[in-house]
């Protein structure tokens, strides 16, 4: 089958276009045929290991999981001995950060991990970008236990976590100010944004509004710019280590402090997680954004655009036209 392997760390160059073994499913894994995946941070930071911690799960001196992808949809195509919740022909998509393989024909995934059946209206390149995204947004959402009414902050509210944040902020009933450019205003105020702060043209710190929450889904502020926003009990999270990984630093101390806290969660994702994005999907709550889409041989393409910063929600890597 055909593949995209990373055999080192590196930059996008790294990651090569090869002839590989089609997987066999164990007794209680299904066998996909991969129609779609995605190109993200995640997939990104284990490709680079730009963050060294990275390598203590992926493998300090070469990479264990040489395939990335660790968002899939396609079709079930064998299934083990043991498996029950699924039979050959079903349409699923899932998440997979441990094992990986959405960059491939094909993958193998146990039938209890994050993996269910696609929603019936989305296809395969809508249903392939549910996850990554909304499962971040969902880890720190539910760390800073946001409650309805809470007057929250996300910046940079277009990115696949970011645009997913703002959806699922509003389904808990929460307020949400956005930070996005210029030529996204309409597209966040879309998601369902109250407020919007386009930065090119405002200084978010300089409002006058007090938030329970600031959520930087892109990791480009800091606690100590953003500290003078937040309520006596405010949290920040950010989606990256910070300057110096300070916000680890951050997380140890300023639990002990009492009033505004740095929360930095581990993320972790389940079959639950997955049903329960599926479901706000299906409500019409939740619709993943869409940027661009490569196909397989375009990998190096891809990823050069996803880190360059400017993609808006997801990128989406057609396996099979």
């Amino acid at each position: 089958m055909k593949a995209i392997v990373h055999a080192k760390y590196g930059p996008p160059e790294v990651a090569k276009l090869m002839e590989v073994a089609k997987p066999f499913p164990k007794d209680n894994e299904v066998l996909i045929k991969v129609y779609s995946s995605t190109v993200n941070r995640t997939d990104s930071g284990f490709r680079s290991a730009e963050y060294f911690i990275s390598r203590f799960w992926s493998g300090l001196l070469r990479p264990k999981c040489q395939i990335l992808g660790c968002e899939f949809a396609g079709v079930i195509e064998d299934i083990g001995k043991n498996v029950t919740t699924f039979k050959k022909g079903d349409k699923v998509f899932g998440f997979n950060d441990k094992t990986f393989g959405g960059h491939a024909e094909y993958l193998t995934i146990a039938e209890t991990d994050a993996i269910t059946h696609m929603p019936e209206n989305l296809n395969f390149d809508e249903a392939v970008a549910i996850t990554e995204g909304g499962h971040y947004a969902l880890v720190d959402i539910r760390a800073a236990k946001v409650e309805s009414g809470q007057n929250v902050l996300v910046y940079g509210a277009t990115g696949a976590i970011g645009s997913a944040a703002v959806q699922l902020l509003k389904h808990f009933g929460a307020i949400v100010t956005a930070v996005c450019n210029t030529k996204n205003v309409e597209l966040v105020k879309s998601l369902g944004a109250d407020t919007v702060i386009d930065y090119q043209t405002q200084d978010f710190t300089k409002t006058k509004e007090k938030f329970d929450f600031i959520f930087d889904a892109v990791g480009k502020s800091s606690f100590g710019q953003c500290k003078p926003l937040l309520t006596e009990k405010g949290i920040y999270i950010s989606t990256e280590l910070g300057k110096n990984g300070e916000n680890i630093l951050y997380a140890l101390t300023t639990s002990l402090w009492g009033g505004k806290k740095l929360l930095f969660p581990i993320p972790t994702t389940t079959k639950k997680d997955v049903l329960f994005l599926k479901e706000l999907v299906e409500k019409g709550e939740f619709k993943p954004v869409i940027d661009r889409k490569y196909k397989l041989d375009q990998i190096v393409e891809a990823y050069k655009y996803v880190e360059s910063g400017q993609k808006t929600g997801n990128v989406v890597i057609k396996v099979v036209d």
